[in-house]
């Protein structure tokens, strides 16, 4: 039978790339959706390579975006993020994509979704159905289209681009409706094998669980490929984020979490500054940071920073009794307005949260973005089979 195409674009967004599809264009039927998506990406892929798909093997390289006129009257686009796992038959809808959320503006202006000057800057209001959340995203733009050069550094991005600023508005609560999902700053979990943990579960953007490097015999820089290989740490890791899930009502065991979703929430480890190497080679010392923290994601080590996992981190900084507070170093700790320095596999992320009264008003970070490919997607045709 012949394969199915169907219009698409793939593009990076900050340090992640996805494929980027119109709802009109997609069937009604989430699970042939979800056929399509996995097909598209070479999903599932027991080598963990998805050679026969556009996806990179990795979880921020096997990414969709589904993009719709915006719903509601303060927002010009919808956008829903799907998470396509490598190895499983799965697409997980849980959260957002903050990296792929820096795509979203670009992609809705060339696409002439809305309204734009021909030369300057745009905004465009984006509204993720994930987490039902607003977010603001200020595209640069020349002769009518995104622009894709300019002078931004995005560490983990080589060259240079066009800097893009997001505002992620209202950003607490975005998954369990709660900023802090237990109530409690920092609290201590019960992890088989491990006994109490110190933990600091906050939802801004996503759902995060942070722990202390320390407290799992770690300094907060180990390189990912070394994480990735310490099986016994990443089995406890996979066991203190699922610990979590069920805390915060995810899932009912730790068994139905790790099999219902690695994406949401997701954990990291942070650690107080100090100096380490990057993946470029280059050594970045204690003095750049405020804070390092290492992120896990769909059971792997990142290679930079998540970034709706940094904007979390940034908020929980900025909450007094978490981990992620009390890892801060004395610049960042000292002043609530400055942006937070976050030392990561692939260098330095100044990110900047607002909290007050204990609610969180916004994120503010910056990316890059850039158009890769526009055409067609081919999907064999068994996908569209009722199952």
């Amino acid at each position: 039978m012949v394969q199915l195409k169907i219009p698409a674009v793939f593009m990076r967004g900050g340090t992640s790339r996805a494929i980027f599809l119109r709802e009109a264009d997609l069937p009604p039927d989430q699970a042939i959706r979800d056929r399509i998506m996995l097909a598209a990406m070479g999903s599932p892929d027991s080598y963990g390579r998805q050679l026969d798909g556009m996806g990179g093997g990795i979880s921020s390289l096997s990414k969709v975006a589904i993009i719709a006129p915006g719903s509601r009257p303060d927002a010009d686009v919808n956008y829903t993020f799907g998470q396509v796992s490598v190895t499983d038959a799965l697409v997980d809808y849980k959260g957002n994509c903050g990296n792929i959320s820096s795509a979203v503006g670009p992609y809705a202006i060339d696409e002439g979704l809305l309204a734009a000057p021909r030369d300057g800057v745009a905004t465009v209001r984006i509204h993720n159905t994930n987490t039902r959340k607003i977010i603001l995203a200020r595209v640069p733009v020349q002769e009518g289209q995104a622009a894709a050069e300019g002078d931004f550094v995005l560490q983990g991005v080589s060259g240079t681009g066009a800097r893009i600023a997001l505002e992620f508005l209202d950003p607490g609560g975005a998954v369990t409706g709660k900023l802090l999902p237990t109530g409690a700053p920092t609290e201590s979990l019960e992890v088989p094998d491990l006994g109490g943990l110190a933990a600091s579960i906050v939802d801004a953007t996503n759902p995060m669980v942070f722990v202390r490097a320390a407290d799992l015999g770690l300094q907060g820089t180990e390189h990912p490929e070394a994480i990735d290989r310490n099986t016994d740490l990443t089995r406890r890791l996979e066991q203190i984020r699922a610990t979590a899930a069920v805390r915060i009502g995810l899932a009912g065991s730790v068994q139905e979490a790790s099999r219902k979703s690695q994406a949401v929430p997701k954990i990291a480890l942070v650690a107080r500054p100090v100096a380490y190497r990057d993946l470029s080679g280059s050594d970045v010392p204690p003095t750049s940071t405020d804070i390092c923290a290492r992120v896990m994601s769909m059971g792997k080590a990142h290679r930079a920073f998540a970034l709706t996992a940094a904007m979390c981190l940034a908020v929980a900084a900025r909450i007094p009794g978490t981990v992620v507070q009390e890892a801060l170093g004395p610049q960042a700790a000292a002043d609530p307005s400055a942006d937070i320095r976050l030392g990561h596999p692939s260098g330095v992320l100044p990110i900047a949260a607002l909290v007050r009264g204990g609610h969180a008003e916004k994120v503010v970070v910056y990316r890059t973005a850039r158009r890769l490919m526009e055409g067609f997607i081919r999907v064999p045709s068994r996908v569209l089979r009722r199952e």
